[in-house]
């Protein structure tokens, strides 16, 4: 790794006859030397099993059949502080997207070094060349620099894969390379490389073409200037690191209004009653609460669901998408009805009832007042409950096993506590 930042440090450009020779150079030295190496081996210890049958059976004895790879260093590179593999660097400012979606912003340290002893660096200029990631069309920056400092999709497919061909020359196994694309690339623009990769005697090729997924681990955003004057962001797959060309529309829900009107509705649950309540005011459906019986539950569940679907309508979101995500979740210790309404959970009890408020403010009179589905006092154990008691799962009839306190299914994954 660090190929890109040494041609940096020698002032040679990633795309040029001297970067590719700088290449076949520094490869043939590490391939002759861990040749020499495994002969000394070979020499101690006796050469691989299977030598007098290899390609290599009238050369040297060698220890091992191969000895060099070029291996992605994606990560790795980034402990190591240094550009990733032989790979040019992908821009000289830009956010890394990791993990779950979290961004690292990313400045490269030589150029700013540069730029600095040059007199040149500016913060404004710094932004400027965050917004595209390269400084290939900045005026502002010396031709020199624009001419060493490049980055990835400043180099033509064609300069990418002669580069991986310098270095596949003197490698053993295959060569990590990707070969980017612009957006506009044809079908036949990535034919070719393919045909050249080959005829080169590449092992193997990658190539990616910008803009063809969604997300992306390296990117950059552009800003562009609409007509009107307005500017917008133009996200391909690439993410700024500019905060400054960076406008983000925050959502703020409304302020609880000091009175509303509403119903509570008293739910049948797994866990035992749930009481439901949903207001409005002049502007629609505004809140929701819950309540649980004292047979337990999970009222802290149940809390946070009713404080951010309650946040979600003060903020503007339809209440019908709500009802959409909330029907249908399914909890195991939920009781199943033979009559009525089926609740399978309590946010699919919210769910229902909120729906119910819909109908009822649209006016419609033949819904039933109630959603609560009352048991008959003198069969108090329902079909479920009289399975748990005998040991069989209500679900699917498998024994069920007493762990912590809670009976668990272990072949449908049941289970309930309590």
């Amino acid at each position: 790794m660090g190929f890109a930042d040494l041609l940096f440090m020698l002032g040679v450009p990633y795309d040029s006859e001297e970067g590719i020779s700088i290449a076949r150079k520094i490869m043939k030295t590490i391939q002759d030397s861990s040749k020499d190496k495994s002969h000394e081996l070979a020499k101690l210890r006796g050469a691989f099993p299977n030598f007098h049958n290899s390609t290599l059976k009238d050369g040297r004895l060698m220890r091992n059949a191969t000895t060099t790879t070029i291996a992605p260093t994606g990560t790795i590179s980034i402990i190591c502080g240094a550009s990733s593999g032989i790979e040019p660097l992908f821009a000289l400012s830009f956010e890394r997207n990791v993990m779950d979606n979290d961004r690292l912003v990313e400045v490269h340290p030589y150029f700013t070094k540069v730029m600095q002893d040059r007199g040149l660096y500016s913060d404004q200029l710094m932004q400027q060349i965050a917004a595209n990631g390269t400084v290939k069309n900045i005026e502002l920056i010396p031709e020199d620099l624009r001419h060493i400092f490049v980055t990835a999709h400043d180099i033509s497919p064609e300069y990418h894969l002669l580069m991986q061909a310098a270095f596949q020359g003197y490698t053993d196994n295959a060569v990590s390379k990707t070969v980017n694309f612009p957006k506009e690339a044809t079908r036949e623009d990535v034919a070719n490389v393919f045909a050249m990769a080959y005829q080169t005697g590449c092992k193997g090729v990658t190539i990616y073409r910008d803009q063809s997924r969604q997300a992306q681990v390296l990117s950059i955003r552009h800003d562009e200037n609409k007509g009107d004057g307005e500017t917008v962001e133009k996200t391909s797959d690439i993410a700024t690191t500019s905060q400054a060309s960076r406008t983000t529309a925050k959502v703020t829900p409304r302020q609880r209004p000091d009175v509303t009107m509403g119903i509570t509705e008293k739910v049948k649950i797994g866990c035992g009653n749930l009481y439901i309540t949903v207001n409005y005011d002049e502007n629609g459906i505004c809140e929701v609460f819950t309540n649980l019986g004292r047979a337990g539950g999970c009222p802290s569940q149940s809390e946070a669901t009713s404080r951010l679907v309650s946040m979600a309508l003060r903020s503007g979101i339809d209440v019908e998408v709500m009802v959409e995500q909330l029907k249908g979740i399914r909890c195991h210790s939920t009781l199943r009805h033979k009559e009525g309404l089926k609740v399978l959970s309590c946010p699919d009890a919210i769910g229902k009832v909120l729906e119910r408020m819909i109908k009822l403010k649209n006016g419609e009179k033949t819904v039933k007042p109630k959603l609560e589905i009352q048991d008959n006092p003198a069969q108090e154990k329902s079909a479920s409950q009289k399975e748990i008691k005998s040991g069989n799962c209500p679900d699917c009839g498998s024994t069920v096993s007493h762990e912590s306190g809670c009976l668990v299914c272990r072949n449908c994954g049941f289970s309930k506590c309590g």
